[in-house]
């Protein structure tokens, strides 16, 4: 298989699935102890691994499954009024978006879309279009650290700085972040950040994060509330408590980040920084390489992308089809042609997003190039 999809699902390595099968058996070979005194420990121990990965204290980090129930935690614990906003851009994703005009039609708040051009300049569009957008109503700003669809890295420490100063909070979606690019959370200091390890992390699947500002913690909840809301642990904050145990759940997953973390850092003599460049370079020249044998026009400059490329198809397979079935054209590439590529509908036509890490190599970008021109005609 040519695997140019990281962006949805990371290739978790067989060294941390192994770790991962034997803290499984370890569970079911005697689950209370498992879950009643090693559960903890481990949580937290991996808690600080994964926090000193993304620049945050510990404290201020838990565990959830992915970006998407992050999301789901903090907009659905949050109390809006009638009349209040919701901010979203036109990029942002979908699952997450939904979470927005839910909670919206519950509370009678209102979603507001920020409308940012694809293609585009340059960063400056995608400030103006989120400030333009804002409103004296507006409560919240849910904003995409690297855009699933169109694989942009938004400047998100400008943007959450001028909403800081109208009064508005941030929530940022960060599924694609960790292990793309550096991040320093302490730094950028939203009120919420939330983002996948299974992606560029390649931990196992259900393994995210979510980092609240101190001040913004004491009314999280999470999807699931459990015991945490009165069993209290020394050395943890109720923050913690609340999260940490979300009822009977396979939490292995989140112990074996730490173990994904320093088997990728460990492949190049300068661990993640390295292995980040790299990546950053090979879909650079990725898509250059696609640009130039099929004839297509770069939507974004290269300073705005991490580990993927969004590129419109040939015009002959720009086409969409009817929707709620797999698009053919994705199908084809992978069963005729051994190629896991995200196919994508934006404004109205057809796109392909390309992802590089460890594993991928310049002659898959030659060889998927081959397959679009013959698919093209």
């Amino acid at each position: 298989m040519v695997f140019l999809n990281h962006g949805s699902f990371g290739a978790c390595p067989y060294p941390v699935l192994e770790a991962q099968a034997r803290l499984r058996l370890e569970m079911d070979r005697a689950p209370l102890q498992f879950m009643h005194r090693f559960h903890t420990p481990r949580i937290d121990a991996a808690r600080e691994a994964v926090a000193a990965f993304v620049g945050a204290d510990a404290a201020n980090m838990v565990f959830v499954t992915n970006a998407t129930t992050g999301v789901n935690a903090v907009l659905r614990s949050l109390e809006f009024q009638p009349g209040d906003e919701i901010l979203i851009t036109s990029l942002g994703y979908n699952a997450c978006e939904n979470v927005a005009r839910e909670v919206a039609r519950r509370s009678g708040a209102t979603v507001v879309v920020a409308e940012i051009p694809f293609p585009l300049a340059g960063e400056d569009e995608v400030v103006e279009a989120v400030i333009q957008a804002v409103t004296p109503r507006t409560r919240l700003a849910l904003l995409d650290h690297v855009t699933s669809g169109s694989a942009l890295v938004l400047p998100l420490a400008r943007i959450i700085r001028a909403l800081e100063a109208r009064g508005v909070d941030t929530l940022v979606d960060g599924a694609h972040a960790p292990g793309m690019i550096p991040l320093d959370l302490e730094a950028l200091r939203p009120a919420y950040y939330t983002g996948n390890l299974h992606k560029w992390v390649c931990a196992p699947k259900g393994t995210a994060l979510l980092w609240v500002r101190p001040d913004r913690q004491e009314d999280l909840q999470p999807v699931v509330i459990s015991h945490g809301n009165n069993t209290p642990r020394a050395g943890h904050s109720p923050f913690q408590d609340r999260f940490d145990w979300p009822a009977t759940q396979d939490t292995t997953g989140w112990s074996c980040a730490v173990d994904a973390i320093r088997w990728l850092g460990s492949l190049r003599p300068g661990g993640w920084d390295e292995l980040r460049r790299e990546n950053h370079a090979l879909v650079i020249a990725g898509r250059r390489l696609l640009c130039e044998r099929l004839g297509l026009t770069a939507p974004c400059p290269e300073g705005m992308l991490g580990s993927m490329a969004t590129l419109p198809m040939p015009p002959t397979l720009s086409t969409l089809q009817p929707s709620g079935e797999a698009d053919p054209i994705y199908t084809r590439l992978f069963d005729e042609f051994g190629i896991e590529l995200q196919v994508m509908p934006i404004n109205g036509r057809r796109w392909f997003r390309i992802s590089a890490h460890v594993h991928n190599t310049l002659d898959e970008y030659r060889y998927l190039a081959d397959v679009l021109a013959v698919l093209a005609g």
